[in-house]
């Protein structure tokens, strides 16, 4: 799936074509950059001004002003020198489709700015009209050949886009850089409520709480002590933004019918003054008033204050890590939101997205069919949108971003997409082209990488190849010393494990919670980014960030049950060595085996040694076996190339479900018959389990009794012979046993196939 690498290059230098600026890892393009900022003392009153600016057959515009003698246009364009062949660049001042004035200059005498060069000053320049004498008007300009390394590259109108007009569809085509909005856990903690007035004095009240942040809700269990000042003592947990913009509203209310509940009181908390937790240490809780809301004459709203009160321990957890994507495929920054725990970053990511190969048409515009490809890449906070390549199927992108490491065990997470929201799209979804993602460990450190990835989309017709990208990346670290620190500690922070975020309910009711807390992180990252200029849409954000992964399939218990058995091989196959070495396979490693086995035994403080050594001189014969370049997804692990029509409809169908009441059926019998064979399996492991704790609770009195004669016989033989004595008869025991049966069970065939079998003469004499 992984074509070989296409040529692995040090310090930025691919084929002898590369910069040796800060966008080394990229090819050098040469744009012409023209930057129009103003013009002054234009010659009519009633002028509409905007500037053409034309190189060749390429052109673009700045906006238009209504009558305005001295507009600021402040725009810069950017014409790629590709495929430029005219030697003359021609700047036109207009007043609707009139000439004003213009500015030429020749391509020769540009100046050249080379990155991280101060930006170029703007200069005055004369109008003059077409036979070259002056007239009337002025205008500011700056002109320059640069890179893409250029900082006015991100910002600029792109000869790549001259089909494309409107000011909303040019922001859509600029690659930009965006940032995950900082993500805490808001942890309430609803103790007990005093002095309720409920509506119906006359029944016990049935009270809980509601809790509001944003679009989140959660409801409280219904006190046990149906009381006006009833007790709950339960944890409630939000996902928080910040800056915090939404206030956390409690709401107290009785339920007086099964549909219907009444709201006792009210209150509203701004979390920016909430404290916040950094460990584990207990928090002080906090009276608030509740305000209760009546309406008057079915239209007015009155306040009523009254002496109802709610306990609540509110607190912003600063210890833990805030999961927006599955843990398994953690990107990036996974230390403590609190800025006070947070440690240095150990060092530096840099992706250069070269350009992709081969892509798909993926819509029809003009009656032609068309694709406007970019590309988007998450590490930690810091997102990354390419510009959009135009009606392209092998784009260049060649653009270089750079991120802070802070632990190497992570992800950086690639996607390409199909634009289309450049032609009055509306509401239409960007189109998926296919996803990648590159596990950070798998790159030798200081060592850059260039490297064509396939692009796979998983769809209801199975796995589809949609091109190829080419990347460049490079992994670097600042001290080696704090490299080996982190891989010898957990991946999220210490609280996790010291202080769990859920610790009411069995293990399925925390994942769910869990599931839920992270559903609802990746919706406030997803609104943030799809809340700047121009947006970073939805769609794009789920994708990435794999928002529906948790959902049932057939084809993924089938790859883990395979990826479980693919990591248990090793005792499969030190199983088949036991085999040999007690079947005398190989005399003499059988020899050496039993040798090393009396040496262990004599001196047990060898034990541990010789098994590192061995792993060590394992890991060392496997150095031949390496890969030689970082590994990309295997679709055969995941079962992705084999999967049935019927489990990949069932796998892209949406929840709740819309598919027939037969197919339904017919799903539902399937998922029974796999429940079934796990229930039988997890039954088997809770019967010898079971077993087990019977011989020491006298659940079987009979089994219980010989087991404790069983224990006291070990005791005396262990006193009088030795731990070592009875390991090696036990070991040389059960060696000769195994090698017994094996020599009868050759004795009964007939003589011929004994004298061609490989066990030698002397093992089946003694043998009786």
């Amino acid at each position: 799936m992984l074509r070989p690498p296409q040529e692995d290059f040090v310090g930025g230098k691919v084929n002898g074509d590369m910069l040796t600026s800060t966008f080394d890892l990229v090819e050098q393009m040469l744009y012409l950059y023209v930057r129009v900022v103003k013009a002054k003392d234009l010659p009519w009153k009633d002028v509409d001004p905007y500037v053409e600016v034309r190189l060749g057959n390429y052109s673009g515009t700045t906006r238009h002003f209504v009558k305005k003698m001295n507009p600021e246009w402040n725009q810069v364009f950017a014409f790629s020198m590709v495929q430029i062949q005219v030697s003359v660049l021609e700047l036109n001042v207009k007043d609707k489709d009139d000439s004003v004035g213009r500015v030429m200059f020749d391509l020769n005498e540009i100046p050249k700015r080379v990155p991280p060069d101060s930006p170029l000053a703007p200069q005055w320049y004369r109008l003059e009209d077409g036979s070259g004498s002056k007239v009337k008007g002025e205008l500011m300009l700056a002109v320059w050949m640069g890179t893409q390394a250029d900082e006015a590259f991100p910002e600029s109108w792109h000869s790549d886009a001259a089909t494309v007009s409107g000011a909303d569809a040019l922001a859509n085509i600029r690659s930009k850089v965006y940032l995950s909005p900082k993500l805490w856990y808001l942890r309430v903690n609803v103790i007990e409520a005093q002095d309720l007035i409920p509506v119906d004095r006359s029944r016990f009240p049935e009270v809980y709480v509601k809790a509001i942040l944003g679009n989140q809700e959660l409801r409280s269990k219904v006190s046990g002590s149906k009381t006006v000042n009833p007790i709950w003592n339960e944890d409630l947990i939000f996902v928080a933004a910040e800056p915090f913009e939404e206030p956390l509203i409690l709401s107290v209310e009785d339920r007086v019918a099964p549909n219907k509940d009444v709201i006792l009181g009210i209150c509203l908390i701004h979390l920016q003054y909430i404290e916040r937790r950094l460990d584990d240490r207990p928090m002080n809780s906090k009276w608030y008033n509740l305000e209760k809301h009546v309406i008057v004459e079915g239209e007015k709203e009155e306040e009523i204050n009254f002496a109802s009160r709610i306990h609540v321990s509110l607190y912003l957890e600063g210890g833990h890590h805030v999961l927006d994507e599955p843990i398994d495929y953690s990107s990036g920054d996974l230390r403590p939101t609190a800025k006070q725990l947070q440690k240095s970053s150990i060092g530096g990511l840099e992706l250069g997205i070269l350009n992709a190969q081969g892509l798909p048409l993926m819509k029809t515009k003009d009656g032609r069919a068309s694709t406007d490809a970019y590309c988007v890449a998450k590490y930690g906070h810091k997102w990354v949108q390419t510009r959009t390549i135009i009606d392209s199927l092998a784009p260049k992108w060649n653009e270089q971003y750079t991120w802070e490491v802070f632990d190497p065990c992570t992800v950086i997470t690639i996607g390409v997409f199909d634009n289309c929201h450049l032609h009055g799209g509306g509401q239409a979804r960007d189109s998926r082209i296919g996803k990648l993602r590159i596990r950070l460990s798998a790159f030798e450190t200081d060592r850059a990488y260039s490297l064509s990835y396939p692009l796979l989309v998983f769809q209801p017709t199975g796995v589809k190849k949609m091109g190829e990208i080419h990347l460049a990346v490079r992994f670097t670290f600042s001290s080696l010393m704090n490299m080996m620190h982190l891989f010898s500690q957990p991946l999220l922070p210490k609280m996790h494990y010291t202080h769990p975020l859920i610790v009411e309910g069995n293990w399925n009711d925390k994942q769910i919670k869990m599931d839920k807390l992270r559903y609802q992180a990746s919706q406030m990252v997803s609104m943030w980014l799809s809340r700047a200029e121009p947006p970073l849409r939805k769609e794009i954000v789920e994708y990435m960030l794999d928002v529906k992964s948790d959902m049932w399939s057939m084809r993924k218990i089938r790859a883990n049950f395979l990826r479980n058995m693919n990591v248990l091989r090793g005792l499969i196959t030190i199983r088949k060595w036991f085999y040999q070495i007690c079947s005398w396979k190989n005399p003499i490693t059988t020899l050496v085996i039993h040798v090393l086995y009396l040496i262990l035994v004599l001196y047990p403080r060898c034990i541990l040694p010789t098994i590192f050594l061995s792993l060590s001189l394992i890991v060392g014969w496997n150095y031949r076996y390496r890969p030689r370049h970082p590994p990309y997804m295997d679709i055969r692990l995941s079962c992705a190339d084999g999967a049935h029509p019927d489990e990949l409809d069932e796998e892209f169908d949406t929840f709740p479900t819309s598919r027939r009441i037969h197919t339904v059926r017919i799903r539902y019998d399937r998922l029974k018959s796999v429940a079934g064979s796990i229930q039988n399996v997890a039954g088997d492991v809770a019967n010898q389990l079971e077993r087990l704790d019977s011989l020491v609770s006298w659940r079987d009195p009979t089994a219980t009794k010989l087991f404790v004669i069983s224990c006291l016989i070990a005791v005396i033989v262990l006193y009088f012979m030795g731990f070592r004595v009875v390991t090696l008869v036990t070991g040389f025991y059960h060696n000769v046993e195994f090698c017994r049966g094996h020599c009868v069970d050759l004795l009964q065939q007939p003589v011929e196939k004994v004298a061609s079998s490989q066990i030698p003469s002397e093992v089946i004499e003694v043998c009786p």
